[in-house]
C-alpha cells in the first residue's frame, strides 16, 4: 500500500530506476518526457520530490535540469537539500592517492574497463570489460583489509569503493527531515542492491519501498507509472500493473 500524494514524498534513484543503464556513465539518455512527468510530479506533491544516487550531486542536476528539490549524491555523501543550496557534505575520510593509482592501473590493463572519481572515493566499470570483473575485484578488496572507513561495494558491472558511514539510507533519512519533506511518507524506488537499506528505511520510516524489478520490470516501466501518476495525480496504477 503506497501512501496518498497529498502525504507522500517520492524518492528515486537514477541509474537503472529513471534511466535505462548505458555502456557508460555519460551516455544515458535522458527522455524529455521522464523530465515533464517529474515536473508535474513535484508540483502535485508541493515539492517533495527528490533523487538519492550514487552518481555526485552535480551530474544528477546536470542530468535532470535541477528538477528533483532535493538530490543526495554519492550514496549519501553528499546532500543538496533544496533548489540552489549549497552542497552538505558530512565529515567522512577520502579515498588515498594510491588507491586511485591501483585503480587507474587496473584500467589501463583491461581494455573497456572505466574509472569514475568521485570526491571521496571512485567506481571502477567493467560493463565494456565483462571478463575483467572478478579480477577487478581480486585488486581492490586487499585495499580495504584492516580498514573500516571505506567498503568495496558492487554496483551495476561495477566496483565502487566509498567511505562507510554514509549510505542511501542514511540520505533517505537526511532527506525526510528537511522540508518540505518532513511528516510526509517516504516511497522510494530503486533498482541495485545498493538500494536495499534505502527501501528498508522508506518502510521504517512508514512509507514504501519498491525495488524495481519486482514492482515494474525495468526503467521503462518505472517512466510510465510517473507518467501515470503526473497525469492523474494519484497512485491509481498499481506497480507492475
Amino acid at each position: 500500500m503506497l501512501p496518498p500524494p497529498d502525504r507522500a514524498a517520492l524518492l528515486l534513484d537514477m541509474d537503472g530506476t529513471l534511466l535505462d543503464i548505458a555502456p557508460t556513465p555519460d551516455s544515458v539518455v535522458v527522455p524529455p518526457s521522464l523530465l515533464a512527468s517529474l515536473t508535474a510530479l513535484r508540483t502535485r506533491l508541493g515539492g517533495a520530490l527528490a533523487v538519492i544516487s550514487g552518481r555526485p550531486v552535480e551530474q544528477v542536476d546536470a542530468l535532470l535540469t535541477a528538477i528533483p528539490t532535493a538530490v543526495s549524491g554519492e550514496h549519501g555523501g553528499a546532500l543538496r537539500p533544496a533548489p540552489n543550496a549549497a552542497i552538505e557534505r558530512p565529515d567522512l575520510p577520502t579515498a588515498p592517492a594510491a588507491w586511485l593509482g591501483v585503480a587507474e592501473r587496473l584500467v589501463a590493463g583491461h581494455r573497456g574497463a572505466l574509472l569514475e572519481r568521485k570526491a571521496r572515493g571512485f567506481v571502477v566499470h567493467y560493463r565494456l570489460a565483462p571478463h575483467a570483473g572478478l579480477t577487478i575485484r581480486a585488486a581492490l578488496a586487499p585495499l580495504l583489509v584492516g580498514r573500516t572507513d571505506f567498503v568495496l561495494m558492487a554496483a551495476h558491472m561495477a566496483w565502487e569503493i566509498r567511505p562507510a558511514g554514509a549510505d542511501k539510507a542514511s540520505a533517505v533519512r537526511a532527506v525526510m527531515a528537511r522540508p518540505p519533506f518532513a511528516g510526509r511518507l517516504p516511497i522510494f524506488i530503486g533498482d541495485d542492491v545498493t538500494d536495499r537499506d534505502a527501501i528498508a528505511a522508506a518502510r521504517e520510516l512508514g512509507g514504501a519501498g519498491l525495488f524495481v524489478p519486482d514492482a515494474f520490470g525495468d526503467a521503462a516501466g518505472v517512466r510510465a507509472w510517473l507518467a501515470a501518476a503526473a497525469r492523474t495525480g494519484n497512485w491509481s496504477l498499481a506497480p507492475g500493473a
